[in-house]
């Protein structure tokens, strides 16, 4: 039975008259007690006791009215969460981010999303990005970000280029490091490397630049996926830190931390790019949250 019928049984239930029932749902009374019938005739029983003054249900049309009326306020809710929904006013949203972005971009991205969308129910999951990748093709994630060299590519995978974000080593304010007057690649292994997981061939290039020979991975002291701990290990440390340089652009205007200028090892940079899977369209919430992702990715870039 088609919503518009079932509204009709509901305004008959409590107008107990036809002709202002029908007045009611801007029909002839004619059509309207056709619609009566039909609906009569699709459920096999009769809903109405048709009096010389006034209509009254029926035990079957009480019941029937009664769960119409369920299903026209349900309809009715949802009607007004689809609007919402589309406005981005309600919903859920869920997506993973690698340590660098987490600790650069979702802040503002977090901010903006609640002062805005108040509404809405946000899950962030920072990790690295087999453990993404895992739980997206569980449908748990909408997307996530991460370095694309550590993403593998598969049929099923959607990977869009966003921004290479430039990076370095760090050093506490005052490492024994800053007192030289060059410093190689060679020079930072005595006092331990900690890092975020890289990507093989980084590890392996860099193993190669600090001369460790060819195919052989960097060591790292201490490898986590949680930027700010890292920080702070440099911080209470002379352990040196592999990072991006927006993530710690806060640390080294108040000197907390110094950027190394390491003379053998080229310029380094994350290769980020959106992971989502192949065919499947975004929530207005989750294209909200890749434009303001890939914005704020591409404007550190250009700083």
């Amino acid at each position: 039975m088609d919503l518009k019928r079932l509204k009709h049984l509901v305004a008959l239930a409590e107008a107990r008259n036809f002709g202002r029932a029908a007045a009611q749902c801007h029909l002839t009374q004619s059509a309207f007690s056709r619609s009566i019938q039909a609906a009569e005739e699709e459920v096999g029983l009769q809903l109405f006791d048709r009096g010389s003054v006034e209509v009254s249900c029926t035990d079957a049309g009480a019941f029937v009215v009664q769960r119409a009326r369920k299903l026209l306020f349900e309809n009715s809710c949802l009607e007004r969460d689809v609007s919402l929904y589309r406005e981005r006013l309600i919903g859920d949203l869920s997506f993973g981010i690698g340590p660098f972005p987490a600790a650069t971009i979702v802040p503002p991205l977090l901010s903006e999303i609640r002062t805005r969308y108040p509404g809405v129910c946000v899950r962030v999951e920072v990790n690295n990005a087999d453990y993404l990748a895992a739980h997206l093709r569980a449908e748990e994630l909408d997307f996530y970000m991460a370095d694309m060299r550590n993403v593998v590519a598969a049929a099923d995978l959607t990977i869009t280029p966003v921004a290479k974000l430039s990076g370095g080593f760090y050093v506490r304010e005052g490492h024994p490091l800053l007192r030289e007057t060059s410093v190689t690649g060679a020079m930072l292994l005595p006092y331990g490397l900690a890092s975020v997981r890289l990507p093989e061939a980084v590890q392996v290039g860099l193993g190669s630049l600090m001369g460790l020979g060819a195919g052989k991975r960097i060591p790292l002291a201490v490898e986590c996926d949680d930027l700010n701990l890292l920080k702070s290990l440099a911080l209470s440390t002379d352990t040196v830190i592999g990072s991006t340089d927006a993530g710690t652009v806060h640390d080294v205007a108040s000197k907390r931390l110094v950027r190394l200028d390491v003379t053998d090892i080229p310029p380094m940079y994350a290769d980020m790019a959106i992971v989502s899977l192949k065919g499947r369209s975004y929530s207005p919430m989750a294209q909200f949250a890749v434009d303001f992702i890939v914005g704020k990715a591409q404007a550190m870039t250009d700083e």
